[in-house]
């Protein structure tokens, strides 16, 4: 592998130097500079996705094929849909693999230096709303056991001491990541295993009947079923290569495949079906409040609440402080832990006790509906760039390299993503899908044939 010999300005701190000389890498000593020490290696890397892909959202989009699946549908959709997830984050997720490069570094190639900034935003503005929104609910959860078990009950002071324990544990980087998703994962593992089998004990009678016995569907409605497991996910598809640039070397495609797809299956299918199960047994879409109801049963609500609190945790600092954190080190020039904590106070501004208001679904629905047409087209445009255009070869010296033939902004990216989103918008039970080949087809062509994009063919 080369060496840049051009820097952007943030990109030369001490963890660098260290890497080369073998050294375990500082806590907080994050760069944009080709990544030289990885710590995690297959164990650790697979723990760390397993611990940091918990979406409460999961709950509900198991409760949203109510009705239109049966069970052996609902499960096999889930399976497929993390394995499609699987795969898109092995191929995006390689130069940085390769190269230990973040996502912001590696799309200068198709974006160009000013270009980067827009799928930056795609990627940095949703997670930190999320980061405010799940933080919110993390705070909401341990006020309510606080309340339940202490006579405790003071939202504010929860959600103002969750937010501020979040940032304490995001300014350690990677290094604090890794013990947080490792040690966090046999949690979430066992309070899973748990609330399911909670779930069927209370509820199996209604269950049995009608969720094996109905006829569902094989055809759009099961394939749309796939891309909504699919679409929690699909911010990551992104900036995977945030991630895959601390995994150490000698782990073939087809084995980070598995890694993807495997740690992020077994929490994506408990909770799909449990929030699949629990609406179907009760017409209610909210599992989460079907749990706060059961005072019957103080150990699964207490397990059920913790489990959301320390979920948001593990999710927030591995899924929504990375990306912005990254878009502001590239954006501002600024050191890694300065910008998880101006992350962390963004987070704040996000009001997210208005986003939890029942009158806020509507638009927070669209919000999601209008970013995640971005999604599929600027993934395409990604590996397109890199498998077709590069052939996974890239000039690390010319990523690095602020005046050369990728500074300003490169049209055919910006143009065929606008393609995707139109072809996504049309199809928007199956949008993700539906963008790729419009947005990789055009990428590749304006790229080939358009001459005021043809230096950054270089």
């Amino acid at each position: 592998m080369t060496t840049p010999t051009t820097h952007d300005t943030a990109a030369e701190p001490a963890a660098h130097a260290a890497g080369q000389a073998g050294i375990t890498k500082a806590p907080g000593d994050e760069s944009l500079a080709p990544q030289q020490t990885r710590i995690m290696g297959r164990p650790s890397y697979f723990l760390a996705w397993f611990g940091g892909c918990v979406s409460i959202g999961t709950f509900a989009m198991g409760s949203s094929v109510v009705g239109t699946l049966n069970l052996i549908q609902a499960t096999l959709a889930i399976a497929i849909g993390c394995f499609v997830i699987g795969i898109a984050l092995a191929i995006n997720g390689a130069a940085g693999y390769k190269y230990g490069i973040p996502f912001m570094v590696q799309t200068r190639s198709a974006f160009g230096f000013a270009g980067t900034r827009i799928p930056g935003l795609v990627r940095a503005v949703p997670a930190i709303v999320w980061y405010g929104f799940q933080s919110w609910i993390g705070a909401g959860a341990l006020n309510m056991v606080s309340a339940t078990l202490f006579g405790f009950d003071n939202l504010v002071f929860y959600f103002i001491s969750f937010q501020l324990l979040q940032i304490g544990l995001s300014v350690t980087g990677f290094q604090g990541i890794k013990w947080l998703e490792n040690i966090g994962s046999a949690f979430i593992l066992a309070s899973l295993v748990y609330m399911f089998y909670a779930t069927v004990q209370r509820y199996g009678d209604e269950l049995s009947a009608s969720l094996l016995t109905m006829e569902g569907s094989w055809g759009m409605p099961f394939w749309g079923a796939t891309m909504l497991f699919l679409g929690i996910y699909s911010t990551m598809m992104l900036n995977v290569s945030d991630y895959s640039r601390e995994h150490k070397h000698g782990t073939g495609p087809g084995l980070l495949t598995t890694i993807y797809a495997m740690s992020i299956l077994p929490c994506t299918l408990f909770m799909g079906l449990i929030g699949f199960m629990v609406s179907e047994a009760t017409g209610t879409a909210d599992p989460i409040q079907v749990f706060a109801n059961a005072v019957d049963n103080t150990p699964l609500l207490m397990t059920t609440l913790l489990f959301i609190a320390f979920a948001q945790v593990t999710t927030n600092v591995l899924n929504n402080v990375v990306p912005p954190t990254y878009v502001l080190m590239d954006v501002f020039k600024m050191k890694y832990p300065v910008a998880t904590v101006i992350v962390g106070l963004l987070a704040f501004a996000t009001f997210p006790w208005k986003l939890v208001q029942p009158e806020s679904a509507a638009g927070l629905q669209l919000f999601v509906q209008t970013y995640s047409a971005f999604l599929g087209p600027i993934f395409a445009v990604l590996v397109v760039d890199y498998y077709v255009i590069r052939r996974r070869t890239l000039d690390l010296d010319k990523l690095y390299d602020a005046t050369g033939p990728y500074q300003g902004v490169n049209l055919a990216a910006v143009i065929a993503t606008g393609v995707g989103i139109v072809a996504a918008l049309a199809f928007s039970a199956v949008s993700w899908y539906a963008s790729l080949i419009p947005a990789g087809l055009t990428y590749y062509l304006l790229m080939k044939h358009w001459a005021p994009c043809q230096r950054f063919c270089q």
